[in-house]
C-alpha cells in the first residue's frame, strides 16, 4: 500500500486499487496521489500475474473531487519572488497527462468503479480508464466543472470527452463547466454502466474478468472518427467552432483567458493523434495557470470560498447552535424566500406578518418556489408537502414561542423595526439571537430595540433568496461571539456562502455595489450615451449594465435612500449629479424602475424584450463629445475600487478574502478579477493609486485615493501579502 492507494490483488488476478487520501474529507490530486498512481501503473503493467483493475474509492465521501486547488499553486508555480520558467511549467503541468496516459495505455483492461462525487481531474481519471461504472445515485455529480473556477480540463478532458461525444456536445458541457448525475451520463456515452448504488465496485470487476483484452481506448484502435468528424476540413466540425467562437466571446466578453485557451486545445487537439493531443492541452493550460486570472479565482471562488463556508470566521470557542425553530418577521419577498430556504434546511418556520392574508401570502410564495422544483424533477410531490408542512404563517408575536432564531424582513424604517423587535422579545427573551435582514440601516442603531445587544447582529440576504449564493453577516459595535456563532451556522444550514463585516451604512455589499449604479447614473447627467453606459458595464464583466441594474432594485428604492441618508449625514451629505437625475425620474416622471413598468428602460406590456427609454436624451440632453468604451470601463471599475479599499481602511471590512467573495457573489462584480482586492494586488497598487489620482483630477473627489492605498503604494504593499500579514 502506498500512501494514497491501497493495491490489493484478488484470486482472478484482479487487481483494485482503492484511493484513499488521508487527511482529506474528500480524495483530491496531489503530488503524491500521482507518485502513487505511477507506481501502481508500474505493477499493472510489469506483472504478469495481474490481468486487469478496478479504480475505487476507499471513501463514503465519494469517487474523487479532482486537483488539491489549494495546493496547485505550490505544485506547479514557483515559489514568490523567482522567475517562471515556462519548460518546467510544462513537464509539471504534463504531469497528470503523462500518467493517465500510461495508465489507458498499460495493456491491460481497467475500469473505473465510481460511487458519488467524481469531478475534474477526477472524472478525467475516470476518462482514462477503459470502462466507467457508476453507482446510480441520482444526486451524484459528474463532469469537468473548471472552467467555473478559471481553469479548463488538463489532464486529458478536453481531448477524451468530445472523442467520446462529439465536439458539439462537450462544448455545450465543457464552456459552461456543467455537471450530469449518472443517468445523463449514459446518455453522453461517457458512462458505460449505471448499477444500483454501491454496486459499481462488484460489477466493474465482472467487466475486467470477462473483458481480458478490452485494453485500449476507442482512440487508439485504427480507424477511429471523432464522432460528428473533426479535422479543419470538415465541414460540421468548422461550423461548431465557427458558432462556438463569438458565442463564447459574447459571454466571456474577452475578459477570460481559459474558455478561449479550451476552445484552442480542443481545435488542434481532435486534429491529432492522442499523444501529441495531450500535450497541446498541456501547453494551453499551462499558459492559463501562468497567469494571475486563474491563480485569483481558484483563491475567491474555491479556496476562501470554501473556508468561508466551512466557518472560518466562526467564535472557535462557541459550540455548534444550529437553527431549529425560525422566527420569520415579514412575509414579503425577502421573508418568504428565507422561509424557503430554512424550511428546506429541515428548521420550522414561524412566517409571522400584520395579518393572516400577507402571511399566506408569504406561504404561497414558498410553495411556488418548491413547485417550481417538483415540475423540474429535483423534488418529489411528497418532499415537497413535507417542507411546506414545516411553515406557519402566524400573526401573533405570542406564537413565535419556542423560536431559538429570529430573523427579521419588514419595511426598511427604523421605528418599524424597533417595534417589531421589542415586541418579539416580549416572547422570547433577549437571550435569544436576533439577526435583522437590513440592506443599509447600521446594526448599532437597530440593536438598540434589542436589551442585550450583544446577542443582535445583522443578516443581509439578496434577492431572490432561493437563487443568490452569498449572505452578508454584520456585527454591530456591541455584537458577541454567540450572535456570531449562530448567524454563521445558520447559514451554513442553508447551504450559503458568508461573510463577515462591520457596521457601516450601507455595510459593504450594498455600500459598494451602489457605486456601480451611480457612476452609471453619474455619467446619464454628464450626457454620455445610455447604450454606451450598459455595454461597457456588461464589457467589463458584470451581469447587466448599471442602469438596468437600477430598474431591477427600483430607482424609487435609491431615491428613499438618498433622502433618508441625507437626513442622518445632514450637512456631512456629499450631493451628486447622480442624485439630480434619480430625482427626476421617480419625482417628475413617476420612472420608478421595472416595477412600475418604466425606468431607465421601457418594459412593454407584451412582453417583449426591454430596451433603453428613448426619453433619456431628452430630460438628459447628449454631449456633444463622448467618452471612449476604455474611458467608461475605467470608470465603472475604479469607482468601485475605491469604495472597496474605503470599507477596507474603514475596518467595515477586516479581510480581503471576505471583500473578494462579497464582491463576486454578491453584486456580481466582475469575476474574472478574482474580487476587487484581488484585482487591485494584480494591477499593483501603485498603479491603483495613479489611475485613482488621475480621476480624482478629471471626475471629482469620490475617485480619491485612500491614505492606506498611499501607504501600500509607497511600501510596495499588497492586500493578500503585507496587509494581511500585518492584520494577522
Amino acid at each position: 500500500m502506498t500512501q494514497t492507494i491501497r493495491f490489493d490483488v484478488d484470486a482472478d488476478g484482479i487487481a483494485t486499487l482503492l484511493i484513499d487520501c488521508p487527511g482529506q474529507s474528500m480524495n483530491v490530486i496531489g503530488a503524491q496521489f500521482l507518485a502513487d498512481l505511477d507506481a501502481a501503473i508500474d505493477r499493472l503493467s510489469s506483472e504478469e500475474a495481474i490481468k486487469g483493475a478496478v479504480i475505487a474509492s476507499g471513501k463514503d465521501s465519494g469517487f474523487m473531487a479532482g486537483m488539491d486547488l489549494k495546493a496547485m499553486e505550490d505544485m506547479l508555480l514557483p515559489p514568490p519572488g523567482q522567475s517562471l520558467d515556462m519548460p518546467t511549467l510544462f513537464s509539471r503541468v504534463f504531469e497528470l497527462n503523462r500518467i493517465l496516459r500510461r495508465l489507458e495505455t498499460c495493456g491491460k483492461p481497467v475500469a473505473c468503479a465510481i460511487e458519488g462525487t467524481c469531478v475534474g481531474g477526477g472524472f478525467e481519471l475516470a476518462l482514462a480508464c477503459h470502462r466507467r461504472v457508476v453507482g446510480g445515485n441520482p444526486k451524484t455529480q459528474l463532469g469537468l466543472p473548471e472552467i467555473l473556477v478559471g481553469l479548463f480540463p488538463g489532464g486529458g478532458g478536453s481531448q477524451r470527452f468530445p472523442r467520446i461525444t462529439g465536439v458539439q456536445t462537450a462544448l455545450m458541457y465543457l464552456l459552461q463547466g456543467k455537471l450530469f448525475a449518472p443517468a445523463e451520463g449514459a446518455m453522453l456515452k461517457l458512462i458505460d454502466e449505471v448499477v444500483p448504488a454501491g454496486g459499481a465496485l462488484d460489477a466493474a470487476k465482472a467487466w475486467v474478468k470477462t473483458n481480458p483484452t478490452a485494453s485500449a481506448q476507442p482512440w487508439d484502435i485504427k480507424g477511429y472518427k471523432v464522432p460528428g468528424g473533426a479535422g479543419s476540413m470538415n465541414p460540421n466540425f468548422a461550423q461548431t467552432f465557427m458558432g462556438a467562437v463569438p458565442m463564447m466571446q459574447g459571454q466571456a466578453q474577452r475578459n477570460m483567458n481559459a474558455p478561449i485557451a479550451l476552445l484552442s486545445a480542443i481545435y488542434e487537439g481532435l486534429q491529432l493523434p492522442m499523444d501529441r493531443a495531450i500535450r497541446i492541452e498541456s501547453k494551453y493550460f499551462a499558459r492559463v495557470i501562468a497567469q494571475p486570472q486563474s491563480r485569483n479565482m481558484v483563491r475567491t471562488l474555491f479556496v476562501n470560498k470554501q473556508a468561508a463556508e466551512r466557518g472560518a470566521r466562526r467564535p472557535a470557542e462557541v459550540p455548534p447552535s444550529p437553527t431549529r425553530k425560525l422566527a420569520m418577521l415579514g412575509a414579503g419577498m425577502m421573508g418568504a424566500g428565507i422561509a424557503t430556504v430554512s424550511a428546506q434546511a429541515g428548521m420550522e418556520v414561524m412566517l409571522l406578518d400584520r395579518d393572516m392574508a400577507a402571511a399566506e401570502k408569504g406561504k404561497a410564495h414558498v410553495e411556488a418556489e418548491l413547485q417550481k422544483r417538483v415540475s423540474r424533477g429535483k423534488m418529489t410531490a411528497e418532499k415537497m408537502a413535507e417542507i411546506l408542512a414545516r411553515v406557519t404563517p402566524v400573526t401573533d408575536a405570542a406564537d413565535l414561542k419556542g423560536s431559538d432564531f429570529v430573523i427579521e424582513a419588514v419595511f426598511e424604517d427604523p421605528g418599524i423595526k424597533a417595534e417589531i423587535t421589542k415586541r418579539v422579545e416580549a416572547v422570547l427573551g433577549a437571550d435569544t439571537i436576533f439577526g435583522s435582514n437590513t440592506s443599509t440601516l447600521p446594526i448599532t442603531g437597530l440593536a438598540e430595540a434589542w436589551s442585550k445587544p450583544e446577542n443582535f447582529i445583522g443578516i443581509h440576504f439578496f434577492s431572490p433568496v432561493e437563487k443568490m449564493p452569498l449572505v452578508e453577516i454584520i456585527l454591530g459595535k456591541r455584537t458577541g461571539p454567540q450572535a456570531i456563532a449562530k448567524a454563521l451556522d445558520y447559514v451554513r444550514q442553508i447551504k450559503k456562502t458568508p461573510i463577515v463585516v462591520n457596521d457601516s451604512r450601507g455595510f459593504y455589499t450594498s455600500r459598494c455595489f451602489a457605486t456601480y449604479v451611480s457612476e452609471g447614473t453619474q455619467m446619464v447627467a454628464e450626457g454620455v450615451n445610455s447604450a454606451l453606459i450598459e455595454n461597457v458595464g456588461k464589457q467589463l464583466g458584470m451581469p447587466v449594465g448599471p442602469l438596468a441594474v437600477g430598474d431591477e432594485v427600483s430607482i424609487e428604492l435609491a431615491h428613499k435612500i438618498t433622502v433618508a441618508t441625507k437626513k442622518a449625514l445632514g450637512d456631512a451629505y456629499r450631493a451628486t449629479a447622480a442624485d439630480d437625475v434619480i430625482e427626476t425620474m421617480v419625482v417628475d416622471l413617476g420612472r420608478l424602475g421595472r416595477k412600475n413598468g418604466k425606468g431607465y428602460y421601457e418594459y412593454p406590456a407584451d412582453g417583449a424584450p426591454k430596451f433603453l427609454w428613448p426619453g433619456l436624451a431628452e430630460h438628459f440632453p447628449r454631449a456633444a463629445a463622448q467618452p471612449s468604451a476604455a474611458e467608461v470601463r475605467e470608470r465603472l471599475l475604479y469607482r468601485q475600487l475605491i469604495e472597496c479599499a474605503r470599507c477596507y481602511e474603514e475596518g467595515v471590512l477586516t479581510a480581503p478574502e471576505d471583500g473578494d467573495i462579497g464582491a463576486i457573489f454578491g453584486w456580481g462584480f466582475a469575476p474574472w478579477t478574482g474580487g476587487p482586492f484581488s484585482h487591485m494586488d494584480t494591477v499593483g497598487i501603485a498603479k491603483v493609486v495613479e489611475t485613482l489620482d488621475r480621476l480624482a483630477q478629471t471626475q471629482g473627489e469620490r475617485f480619491a485615493p485612500t491614505a492606506q492605498l498611499r501607504d501600500m503604494a509607497a511600501e510596495g504593499a499588497n492586500f493578500y501579502g503585507t496587509m494581511k500579514k500585518a492584520a494577522a
